[in-house]
């Protein structure tokens, strides 16, 4: 299940306050600053930081080729780049 557009656009890391890394076929939102990644169990993120997970070099390279092939990035636009992962 897909997260709403609107939940995206404000939905940032609860520990940096940064934008995270949506990831819809991992079931998981990542912060790719901290190395920490955030589940999503039945469309609801759990933005916990005690239910964070942990992310390894290897698990952060594979993730990071995700992002760049094209994930949402989630938080308030900046201008920085565009709402489709370029850029941000």
């Amino acid at each position: 299940m897909a997260l709403d557009p609107f939940l995206l656009d404000i939905l940032v890391c609860p520990e940096d306050k940064g934008s995270l890394a949506y990831l819809p076929d991992e079931d998981r939102l990542y912060n790719p600053r901290l190395r920490r990644s955030y589940p999503i169990h039945d469309g609801i993120p759990v933005m916990l930081v005690d239910e964070s997970e942990p992310v390894d070099d290897a698990e952060h390279a594979r993730l990071m080729e995700l992002v760049r092939a094209g994930a949402r990035m989630t938080g308030p636009p900046t201008d920085a780049g565009p709402r489709d992962g370029g850029g941000r």
